[in-house]
């Protein structure tokens, strides 16, 4: 099995609520006018990764995975049945809708695929910027639908003011939405299940209305508060079942621990440097996303870097 460090070059996503600064700032190539979303680690069919560099160069992450053999998840990915994590830069130009993940359970139940929990490190923000997570109080399931068919739903989120360098954790059942002037590293369950409860009457590009699925949200949607949010503890940014995600902070030299029972994900969020293993040395800047195989040892970074290092 080859054990070198790969760049991945990500799915775009050209949603309607998407800016340019994906393009602009983190160096991501696409035609599209706009890039909402870049998937920097994907296996889902929706929007799988290619692999940039290497002697794997030009397959899609699956087909890495396949001919480097799957040991190179670890044994700690290969206790899921999938592949485990999806993750994301989103810039978030205008207001995202308001949505909710079902869980594990009603997920595979109802859409054949795993559900969705989910965490957000905030890159950049702009001033006064804000997003909604959970409800600010207690409501049944008639006043919840009542109020998203006469679109009085906002009253009864909680708004929650966003600084750069905020984490947010959103389990399944949330409700939640990213709102405009925001960009954020997401990283979640390998799911691309979402239930739109709420979407400022937005159209599609033929002028209709964008789908919602109140019946669904209602279902899987907790109708309380979300538990108050948690700071980082060190390093670490969140840490459940799913996914450990880590801020890592290089200013010259910095050396990671890697293992066999897990591979390593790196999002470079600033600045520009190396990663080295053995004989490979990758460069690295803003937007770069890197595979690393599961394996017993370490890499070292080199320069002036910060990114966002997730694993399960």
């Amino acid at each position: 099995m080859n054990y070198s460090p790969v760049k991945l070059t990500p799915a775009i996503k050209d949603y309607i609520w998407g800016g340019r600064r994906l393009i602009t700032d983190f160096n991501k190539k696409t035609d599209l006018d706009k890039a909402a979303e870049s998937w920097e680690l994907s296996t889902h069919p929706d929007g799988p990764s290619i692999v940039a560099t290497g002697e794997f160069a030009g397959l899609t992450l699956n087909e890495y995975i396949k001919k480097n053999g799957r040991e190179c998840l670890g044994g700690r990915a290969l206790a899921f049945d999938f592949f485990p994590i999806l993750i994301k830069l989103i810039d978030a130009k205008d207001n995202l809708s308001i949505q909710v993940h079902p869980d594990d359970e009603y997920a595979l139940r109802v859409e054949k695929e795993y559900g969705k929990t989910e965490m957000w490190y905030v890159v950049d923000c702009d001033e006064g910027a804000y997003l909604y997570y959970g409800l600010n109080r207690e409501v049944s399931k008639a006043e919840f639908e009542s109020r998203i068919r006469n679109n009085t739903l906002l009253e009864i989120l909680n708004k929650v003011p966003v600084h750069k360098g905020d984490v947010f954790f959103i389990p399944s059942g949330t409700i939640h939405a990213i709102c405009s002037g925001i960009l954020i590293c997401e990283v979640q369950q390998n799911s691309n299940t979402t239930y739109r409860v709420y979407d400022y009457d937005r159209r599609d590009v033929n002028g209709n209305p964008r789908q919602l699925h109140i019946e669904k949200a209602i279902d899987v949607s907790n109708l309380y508060p979300a538990p108050p949010l948690k700071k980082a503890d060190g390093n670490v940014l969140a840490s459940c079942k799913y996914f450990t995600v880590e801020r890592i902070v290089c200013d010259g030299e910095k050396k990671l621990k890697t293992d066999s029972g897990c591979f390593r994900s790196i999002v470079v969020t600033d600045g520009n440097g190396t990663l080295s293993f053995e004989n490979t040395v990758l460069e690295l800047s803003k937007g770069d996303s890197i595979f690393i195989p599961a394996h017993d040892g370490e890499i070292t970074l080199t320069g002036r870097i910060e990114c966002i290092l997730s694993y399960v």
